[in-house]
């Protein structure tokens, strides 16, 4: 090949001055005139790639495992995905969002997250959305979580609510006709009642209403609700007259500002939610496990997808204890773990929530 320098003269000099050779009428030259003035373009562009000094490397991507879905698993999540990356040293990112467990389903459906935390179980119009995308799902339980009902500080009159006063204030038919405490209790004070709680979206909301009402979503509508716990935890915080539910972890990052009540289930003693008694299973029905859901195909595809899961199950007991929840028993995570290695896809729930169930037992159905 032609010195760089030479290949530039000679590219300047036949598109000043076309070469003609003998014999060729010079009407000819003009035709030629564009095919050389491109083979010249290509030439020098050639000498230049060849010859000239090489361009710094193009950076590599950082791979992005990206999560979103439910408030209440979110800090069980996020501990977990900054613990990860740490260890990574940044060699993998790792996002966390949050939209509620219906609209973390959403996303998830789309294809657009690899992750969807789930404070509940996949519904069947999720797995029909689902099924129609492609997407394939490996359902893991991570921990349990105790819903925790709230009041204000201010509250003196209330220490223990009954599953039965919970629905009387939070069914469909109590919207216009149940606005004051003694409305539920004739013994409570005359007081307006303004209720907190999880959006439509949310999953808490529809194991809420199914532990209490008796129907998943099944709830009066004029409540003050929001995807975001600590919007209930500052509305709640601010109004003698309220009451309010959410995670356990909220709660007791909150425990300054709000007061949890006892649950009395049937005829049974008043049980304060806390880690020991959702451990020993004694506060029922408030009491569940939670949920991610992967991407089956993108864990088989993607190695540091796998390998983010398999960190959260091997590392969540620890993790899951930091921030105030219960992490399940070392063979529910043994089990999770092989579910995963397997590639289960699937849930064992059918499309809909079991309220009271246990985890053990729910690990070894087979996935449908």
């Amino acid at each position: 090949m032609l010195p760089q320098q030479t290949q530039h003269i000679l590219c300047a000099a036949m598109i000043q001055r076309p070469l003609q050779p003998t014999g060729i009428p010079m009407r000819h030259d003009v035709r030629l005139l564009p095919v050389l003035v491109v083979l010249c373009i290509a030439a020098c562009a050639d000498s230049e790639v060849d010859g000239g000094p090489p361009g710094p490397p193009r950076p590599v991507p950082t791979p992005l495992v990206q999560i979103d879905g439910s408030s209440t698993v979110y800090p069980v999540t996020e501990a977990v995905a900054e613990e990860f990356q740490a260890r990574r040293g940044g060699r993998v990112r790792v996002t966390v969002g949050v939209s509620g467990t219906g609209g973390g389903f959403k996303k998830f459906c789309r294809g657009e997250t690899q992750i969807s935390n789930a404070s509940r179980p996949i519904l069947e119009q999720e797995i029909q959305a689902c099924a129609a995308a492609g997407v394939r799902y490996i359902e893991l339980p991570v921990a349990f979580d105790a819903l925790t009902v709230v009041v204000n500080p201010q509250n003196t009159w209330i220490d223990s609510i009954s599953i039965e006063e919970l629905a009387t204030m939070w069914r469909p038919e109590a919207q216009g006709t149940v606005s004051k405490w003694s409305d539920v209790n004739p013994s409570w004070p005359g007081h307006p009642l303004r209720l907190f709680g999880p959006g439509a979206d949310s999953g808490t909301f529809d194991y809420f209403t199914e532990a209490t009402v008796g129907k998943a979503k099944s709830s009066r509508g004029d409540f003050t609700a929001s995807e975001d716990d600590n919007v209930l935890v500052t509305g709640i915080a601010n109004d003698a007259n309220a009451l309010g539910f959410f995670g356990l972890a909220y709660y007791s990052e909150n425990r300054d500002r709000l007061r949890a009540l006892a649950i009395r289930n049937g005829s049974g003693p008043a049980v304060a939610p806390s880690l020991q008694s959702v451990a020993d299973g004694s506060y029922t029905p408030l009491s569940r496990p939670i949920f991610i859901y992967a991407n089956a195909d993108a864990v088989n595809r993607r190695p540091e997808l796998r390998e983010f899961v398999e960190f959260y199950l091997t590392h969540a007991q620890d993790l899951i204890r930091e921030v105030g929840y219960v992490p399940l028993p070392d063979e529910a995570y043994q089990l999770a773990l092989a579910r995963l290695s397997r590639g289960d896809t699937g849930s064992v729930f059918e499309g809909h929530s079991e309220v009271g169930v246990r985890v053990e037992e729910l690990l070894q159905r087979t996935p449908k």
